[in-house]
C-alpha cells in the first residue's frame, strides 16, 4: 500500500505534542478584534488541544496512522 500523504494546509495549522496530541491557535484572532474583550482576546492566544473525535481524522491528515 502506499504511504500516505501530508495534507499540507492541516500541516500548518496542527501541531504534535511530545504525548502525541494535537494542538492549535483558536479561531477568533483575525480580525474585528475591537469590539472583543480585553480577557477573551488574551484568553484566544492560548493554544487549544484538538478532542479526541477530532484526533484520529487529524491524525489521517498530518499521515500520523496509516
Amino acid at each position: 500500500m502506499p504511504k500516505l500523504k501530508t495534507n499540507k494546509s492541516a500541516a500548518k495549522r496542527f501541531r504534535v505534542t511530545k504525548n502525541g496530541k494535537l494542538k492549535h491557535s483558536r479561531a477568533g484572532r483575525g480580525h474585528l478584534l475591537s469590539g472583543k474583550s480585553r480577557k477573551r482576546k488574551r484568553q484566544l492566544r492560548k493554544r487549544k488541544i484538538a478532542t479526541p473525535a477530532d484526533s484520529a481524522r487529524l491524525q489521517r491528515l498530518l499521515g500520523l496512522m496509516g
